[in-house]
This record gives structure tokens, sequence and C-alpha cells, in this order.
């Protein structure tokens, strides 16, 4: 196909694909006379590619490429490939420096409590959730640190819904881009149903009656 169809199956623009081609995140087509170049089906997944972590991750060009040169490695397995990209688009950068001695071990313990054994204690992650269970308890929050197991058996529901959309493709391209994708948006889906949560749980534990009578109280309280 040539570049105005291929601009037309992926929906980035023919100057776009120019550029990402120059940037060295999507390999020239081939070259069949002068000014004719023809692309394949390679080039329209590596391109839905590129555009998820560009468009949808926001992940900076020279990143995707680093990415990119990264999964591709023939050494690299699946699982492997799937780390690489999904590091890239996180949003929690590893703190600098080790957190606290203290909430590395209760982070340690979430984790492991879990029987989540795949992921080293060392790792980056797990940092960050230390780091975040350290800024709770400095917030006299200690009881929310409590309930970060709670959070985790959330997580892994997801992470196997994640993990099993990605089984439904088997294409590597298509699975990194559905991978790409669905972090994505699908954090943004988990955090408006969490919001949309928060409002129908509170609706509950404080129902309007309860709230309409204490604000009858404090009206009463000050003489209004």
């Amino acid at each position: 196909m040539r570049i105005g169809e291929l601009s037309a199956r992926t929906g980035v623009p023919a100057a776009t694909i120019k550029y990402y081609v120059r940037e060295g995140l999507l390999s020239g087509g081939e070259r069949r006379g002068h000014n004719q170049v023809e692309y394949g089906e390679e080039h329209v997944r590596r391109l839905r590619l590129v555009r998820a972590m560009v468009e949808v991750g926001s992940v900076p060009i020279a990143k995707v490429r680093e990415v990119l040169t990264e999964i591709e490695d023939p050494r690299r397995d699946l699982d492997s490939t799937l780390g690489v990209a999904s590091r890239a688009l996180s949003q929690h950068k590893v703190p600098a420096e080790e957190p606290a001695a203290v909430d590395v071990e209760t982070a340690k313990a979430i984790v492991r409590g879990r029987g989540w054994n795949a992921v080293p204690l060392e790792h980056g992650y797990v940092w960050t959730l230390a780091d975040a269970i350290g800024r709770l308890r400095e917030l006299g929050l200690a009881d929310m640190v409590d309930m970060t197991g709670e959070y985790a058996r959330a997580a892994e529901i997801v992470a196997e819904f994640d993990l099993a959309l990605l089984q439904m493709r088997s294409d590597r391209d298509e699975i990194l881009e559905a991978m790409v994708v669905g972090t994505v948006l699908g954090d943004a889906i988990f955090e408006a149903l969490r919001r949309i949560a928060q409002v129908e749980v509170s609706s509950r534990v404080y129902p309007p009656a309860q709230r309409e009578s204490v604000q009858d109280e404090e009206d009463s309280s000050t003489g209004e």
C-alpha cells in the first residue's frame, strides 16, 4: 500500500508517518521506483502501537524509541516485553532514595501476603508502594496503610481481567497495543468508576435524611 492508504488505515497523517520513519519509530517502506514506496501490514501494526504509546499513553518520542528497541530484542519473551511497556507508561516515578525501612518492610509484607512471588522485593514498584505507605504514615493515616492489602486484592482482580483480554490476541504488536491502550484507558475507567462508587457508597453511609438532620442541627446552633 502507498503512504496515503497507510494513513487512511491508521488515522495517522502522512507527514507524521514520515516523521516516525525519520525518528526510527517505524521502518521505511519498500521502494518500488522513483517516489514510490510500498508499506505492508507490519507497518500498520507497528504504527498503531506507536500511536497508542504517543497519543494514548503520552510517552515521549525518545522513550518510545527506547521501548521499541527493547521489545524488539529477540532475547525477550512476551512477559518481559509487556513489563518494559508497562514501566514506560507508569505515572509514578521510583523514589530516588530508598524509603524508610519500616515502610519497605510493610510493602514487602503486602506483596508476599498476596502470594505474589514474580516481582523481586527490590523492584522499583515495591519502592513506589513503600514511598506511598510512608507518606500515609507521615500524615497520620495509618488506618489507610492497614487497608492497602484490600487494594492489592482489588488490583489482582483487575490484572487478571487485563491479561485475559491480552490472551484473546495472538500478534505480538497487537498484544502490546492492547496492553498500552488498555493500561492507559483502563486506568481512566477504573478511576472514574472508583469516584462513582465513592458517591454511591457515601450515599449509603451518609443518607440524605441524616445529612439534612446534621445540617438542621448546625443551623439551630448558629441561630439561623
